[in-house]
């Protein structure tokens, strides 16, 4: 899942896909704006085929919090 989700947040920020680790925080690490994050849950939703309604947003900082949501939500590797 990380491989994944490191193209789909490169691609949005435009970044190497190498920058992007589990322990990444979107804004303090990634630099990415509130834009940014939206594009990138929406291409999440995407991909994955899961909703991430916009109250859980605040729960989500760091690549790894993204996982463990789509983890929660059944989404499997």
């Amino acid at each position: 899942m990380l491989e994944k989700l490191q193209e789909i947040i490169a691609e949005q920020l435009g970044i190497e896909a190498a920058e992007v680790k589990a322990e990444s925080n979107f804004k303090d690490d990634l630099n990415a704006d509130s834009l940014d994050l939206f594009e990138m849950i929406m291409a999440m939703e995407e991909e994955f085929g899961v909703e991430i309604p916009s109250d859980d947003l605040d729960q989500i900082a760091t690549v790894q919090d993204v996982m463990d949501y789509l983890k929660n939500k059944g989404v499997e590797e």
